[in-house]
Order: C-alpha cells, then structure tokens, then sequence
C-alpha cells in the first residue's frame, strides 16, 4: 500500500514492522503442529491502518486455511418432504394462525425458481459460481469500502460462508471465528456441489418472522409454495436475509423496497435482467400478506407446547389447537393499546393481560406495541416494579388477618430501620398529609405511608407467603418497601393474583391452552382448568368493596368519564420518576391488567401515572369488551355482614353522627359498640384490631 492509493498512507516501519517507539502487543491467532501464526501489532493504529493490515492478513491467510482444517462435517441432512403446520382456533372455533415447524420443509433447488436463485447470487456473492468458499476479490472490494467509509460496514462473506455460520457458528464478530468460518467454508465447497450448496442455503437461510428457509417465507409473505414465486416476489425475497429484521417484508415499506431496488440494481449491472425488467418490477410491487392476529399469543402458544411436550411437536405439526383466546377481544385488545400508547408517544410500549377470573382463561394478551410475534413479550417476561398496584394485595391480607375497611389509621410518617443504609422513612405522593383515613379511604388515595404502616402490622415475611398463595413470588421476605411496590414482577402474574379477589378467593392456573386435536381430528390432550382456594370468600369480597372507591374518588376516578356502567373495581400503579405505570382492573366476568413504559426504564415525566395512562386505555377496552354482556355483580358471600359506621370513628353510628355510611365487614370483625363521640360508648369491640385516635375524616366518603 501506497500514498495515493486511496487507503491511505502506512505507518513508517521497522524491521519487525512497527512504528519507532510504538507501544506493542502480541497475539497468538493461530497455532499448528505446522506452524504458528503470531501478529505484533500497535493499539495505536487508526481505524483504516487496521482494516488495510486485515486485507494483508486476509490474503497471507488464505492459502494456509486447507492445512488447518481438520473439523469433521454432518452429512447433507435428509429432510423429509411435505408441509405441515399446527393451525391455531380461539375458544369459539375461528381460525387464528399457524404455527411453522423450524427447518422442515426442504425443497430441492429444481424448485426454487432461476429468476430467485439468480437475484440471490447477485445480490449476495456475483461470484458463487467462480470462487472455493472464499471470494478474495469480494473481500478486498469489501475492505476498501469499509476504509472509504471510515468503518467496518461491508461483510463479504460468499453465500457458502453465510451457510457455514448459520448452520455452524456463533454470531460472536471475532478474528477465531471468522477464520474458522472460511477454512470450513473451503472444505464445505470440496465437500458439496455448488448446487447442493446454493440448495442448503434457501432451506436454511432466516426469512424474519419465524420463518426459515425459502419455503416457509414463501408461504408466510405469499401464500404459495416457492415454484409460483411471481419475479416481484423473488425480487423482494432475494433481500431480506441480509437483514430480517431490517428488511422485514411486513417491516416499513421504504426500507423493504430500498432492498428491494438493490437487488434490481446489481441484477442489471451482472447482466442478468434488462433495465426494461428493472422498471416493470419497480413499478409492480408485490402485495405481501398481512401478519394475522395475536402474534404474541401464538407465539405464547408455541413456547407452551415445546415447554410441555417437547421440540419435537412443532417439527412433527398437523395439530390443531383450541387455545382460551377469544378472537374478537385479542383484535380489540391490540387496537384500544395500540391507539391509546400512540396517543401518549410513539416511543412508548404497553403490555395488556385479559384473564377469566373464573377459571384462568388467557382470553386475551399483547405483548408489546407493534409486535409481530418474534420480539420480546412484555407481558410474560418483562419484570417491573408495580408501584401501587401491589397494595390490593396487602390490604386483603390485612383483611384475612382481622382488620377491616373501617379501621382508622394515621398517616403521621414514621421511621424504619433499614439495615446498613440506616432509617427509612416514607412519605405520601406528592408529601401530602390527611391524618385519619380509614383503611378503604387510604387504599383509594393510595396513602403509603398507611400502606407500609399495614405492611409492618401484617408482618413482611406472612405477606410474602400470603403473596406466594396467590401467585405472586416475592424475594425481599424483610423488606418494608414491599408495600410500595419496589420488587418488579410480570403483568401476567400481577393480574393472575388479581383474580382471586374477583372470583372469591380461588388461585386460577393460567390457561392458554384448552384442547389439542391431531391429524384425525380426535381429541390429543384436555386442560381442564383448576383452582386453588387461596383467601376466604369474605376477604375476597371486602377487598374489592374497598377496591371500588379508587375508581369513584380516588387514583383512577379518571375512569367515571367511560360507560362502564357495572360493579368494577381496581387499582393504579405509579414508580418513582414516573417510569412504569399500571393499571389491574375487573369486573366479576372478565380481569384486565395494562402496563405501559419504556423497554429501556427512564422517566415518563410528570403527569405518567397510572390514573392519567393506563387506567384510560382499560375503561376503553373493557367498555368494548363488555358492552353485550348484562351487568354482573359481585356475589356476597354469607360471611359478610354490612352494618351502619359513622366512618370518621369506624364504630357503629349513632342519631347523632353527622355522616353515616354502610360497610361491609368479615362476619365477627364488625364493630359492637356505637360512636363514642355522638353520645354512643368508648370501648372498642375485642374482635376489631386495635386503631389509632379518630380524627375529623375530612376526606369524602362514597356510598358503596
């Protein structure tokens, strides 16, 4: 290399080709019974130094590659033809999608059309047919862009390359790896024909979207077996395994057709098509089909059947699988979080769980806005602190412990003991104060410092247990932030936890898959749902009594604004610095739970609450969701009594009280005596936990 060449001027050198006085490294590559290959080199060297010294080593290596390789390959894999899938239904029969086994369906290259074949080799390696494995003119030209460009931007890999690392390597860009890849790349190429070669490679190359291999894409994106590929279609094909993800066909057309226009491109440059060709597929887009609904949930429904009955029953396929879903409300699901995420951000992502709180059918589930079934679930696998959505579930502890709806507490802060970092001590939203609250009204305020006051009364670890029946695991078995929901968890087991106190105390088992049907249509498998009394009737009954206030005057009353006009109840749930915020809500027939945040946590700004982002976006829903369904309410178990309070004491009311309302307690919590301060007596009865001093109750009280 020389100056003017257009790379750039080399370093002046000594005897052992280093710059005077340039700090050294050495670095063993490679080492063979043979010979070793050893490079000293300078961490100084600029970025295009480097790339012109990998050209050197590039063509000083090449030849040496036969003599290392000494790795054994598999034999050419017999596939067996045909085509199979697991077609997937809801709960009422209607079609959702397929499920495509990986890898199965293997065409010989007789029927992969010449026009595809050709647009591939053009666009991927013009000299497939000319080099061994290894295509030193292609990486020299790559290199030489990458120094024009100033970074490591071209591959120039062949397409026997691309087959090696896809079937054999890791994706890890290291020197080892890469020359492993071409010396096996030149043994492959002594191994198998071009043919077979080009063969493998459209059986096995990724398409994006779950589909491997040309069969599967074609029948994905087009609906057709490869042999009817339209030229427009191959055309389109031909780019997307340079980048699925980048190229996706049902991706941002521009980028699609930008790829698209390359392939065209270097097919007139190779002289494989006329320009006349180029324009006419140009200007002739192919029509690539839609992805069909809830490809979260299939997604879910895969991962389901490999986990239960291993790999092998997607790759056999000709199952049909009658899953929980219910279509109608999955296509709702995914248009109300859609459109309500949007209209807060587009940087935004929202996560949505409908269950059947009867019976733990997975009726409904979005893992993510604009997912398309591949990506990451946020609502299975995403783990976030809840905030305060986890306060319904301490609050029915306390409950199930004897407190009620109507204790009074204070919210004076407190300190606590908080280990090495000293004391701890809480404070309301906003550091607002209200004094005396009964239980139903701090719930509803979502007070924390009464929260962790309860938390502390209850005790941390028979909570986390308590949390556990429900189906919520908890770590943190000594930690008091538990009550401000600091340990994150999924959306799915939030709601799951949820549901027993809408359907009276039983755990459900999440049900996603309901029956499986093999290729004679007779019934394979049945999961009958289960469920696992976790929390008295009454607790269960109490909570939720006190858990429909947030909805009427507090954290969510944003909601009165929407026609649900039916017993609901729920819960808001806001983290620090306004990053995630959440909204678990249910009516007696149907729960739904909807978080919304950024993939990577940062701060929402003020003003992202659970109140003012989800809360909304699930009254649309579930006004839509239940608009057919008569109004239900929650049934009263024989254990709850309801009595008059005056509910600034708790105790019973007297003519006197100036403010009176009807509570609901567990049978035996319920207060005896009447109002001390309007004339009635002073002791409290035994069986009511003991409360603090009662105030004025200057909050608003609802009637239930």
């Amino acid at each position: 290399m020389y100056p003017g060449n257009g790379i750039g001027e080399l370093p002046r050198v000594r005897a052992d080709g280093l710059s005077p006085a340039a700090p050294t490294c050495q670095c063993t590559f490679i080492t063979h019974k043979e010979y070793t290959i050893t490079v000293i080199f300078t961490p100084s060297l600029s970025a295009r130094k480097w790339i012109c010294f990998i050209l050197l080593c590039s063509f000083l290596l090449i030849p040496a590659a036969p003599l290392l390789a000494r790795e054994s390959f598999a034999s050419h894999p017999t596939l067996p033809r045909g085509y199979s899938s697991i077609r997937i239904f809801d709960n009422q029969g209607r079609f959702v999608g397929r499920i495509l086994p990986e890898r199965r369906y293997w065409v010989s290259i007789d029927r992969i059309p010449s026009f595809l074949q050709k647009a591939v080799i053009a666009v991927e390696d013009a000299r497939f047919y000319e080099h061994s494995g290894i295509d030193v003119r292609g990486i020299a030209r790559a290199l030489v862009k990458d120094v024009v460009k100033g970074r490591m931007a071209e591959g120039g890999s062949t397409i026997t390359q691309q087959l090696i690392k896809n079937r054999y390597l890791s994706g890890e860009k290291t020197i080892d790896r890469k020359l492993k890849e071409g010396r096996m790349a030149l043994e492959f190429e002594q191994k198998y024909t071009k043919k077979q070669i080009l063969e493998m490679y459209f059986n096995e190359i990724y398409y994006g979207n779950g589909a491997w291999g040309i069969a599967q894409a074609a029948r994905l994106y087009f609906d057709k077996n490869p042999e009817q590929l339209s030229e427009a279609e191959c055309s389109l094909l031909a780019g997307v395994p340079k980048a699925p993800g980048v190229y996706n066909p049902r991706g941002k057309a521009s980028n699609v057709m930008a790829r698209r226009d390359v392939v065209l491109k270097r097919m007139v440059e190779l002289g494989m098509i006329s320009r006349g060709k180029q324009q006419s597929l140009r200007v002739h887009p192919p029509s690539v089909i839609p992805p069909g609904p809830a490809p979260s949930y299939v997604a879910h429904i895969r991962s389901r059947l490999i986990e239960q009955y291993g790999a092998g029953i997607v790759e056999q396929g000709g199952l049909e699988v009658t899953t929980a879903m219910d279509l109608k409300l999955q296509k709702l699901a995914e248009k109300t979080l859609g459109e309500g995420v949007r209209r807060v951000s587009p940087q935004l992502q929202g996560a949505l769980v409908c269950l059947d709180p009867a019976n733990g059918d997975l009726l409904a589930m979005v893992g993510g806005t604009g997912s398309d079934g591949n990506g990451y679930n946020r609502a299975l696998s995403a783990r976030r602190q809840p905030g305060s959505a986890i306060k319904p579930l301490i609050f029915a502890a306390a409950v199930e412990n004897g407190y009620t709806a109507a204790s009074i507490w204070n919210d004076r802060p407190e300190s606590y003991s908080s280990g090495s970092a000293g004391t701890w001590k809480p404070r309301n939203y906003g550091g607002e104060r209200f004094g005396d609250l009964s239980l139903r009204q701090a719930l509803a305020y979502s007070n924390n410092v009464i929260t962790v006051k309860l938390l502390d009364a209850v005790g941390v670890p028979a909570f986390t247990d308590f949390a556990a029946r429900l189906g919520l695991p908890l770590r943190a078995r000594h930690d008091l932030t538990l009550a401000l929901g600091t340990e994150e968890v999924t959306l799915h087991d939030l709601v799951l936890a949820y549901a027993p106190l809408a359907n009276g105390g039983s755990r459900p088992k999440s049900r996603s898959i309901i029956r499986i049907y093999d290729r004679r249509h007779e019934s394979w498998t049945n999961n009958p749902p289960a469920l696992t009394p976790v929390l008295s009737p009454a607790s269960a009954y109490v909570t939720t009594q006190m858990m429909r206030d947030v909805m009427v005057y507090g954290t969510a009353k944003s909601l009165k604004k929407f026609s649900l006009k039916r017993p609901s109840a729920g819960k808001t749930g806001t983290t620090d610095d306004y990053r995630d915020a959440w909204f678990v809500g249910y009516t007696p027939q149907i729960i739904t739970g909807i978080w919304v945040g950024h993939d990577k946590p940062r701060p929402g700004g003020k003003g992202f609450t659970g109140g003012a982002v989800p809360a909304p976006i699930w009254g649309r829903f579930m006004d839509q969701a239940l608009a057919s369904r008569p109004a239900v309410d929650f049934t009263r178990p024989d254990t709850v009594v309801s009595v008059t309070i005056d509910p600034a004491t708790g105790f019973l009311a007297t003519p006197d009280c100036p403010r009176k309302r009807v509570e609901f307690f567990v049978q035996g919590t319920e207060p005896m005596e009447s109002c001390p301060e309007h004339g009635g007596s002073v002791a409290a009865p035994a069986s009511v936990p003991p409360v603090a001093p009662a105030s004025d109750g200057q909050q608003p009280v609802q009637q239930p």
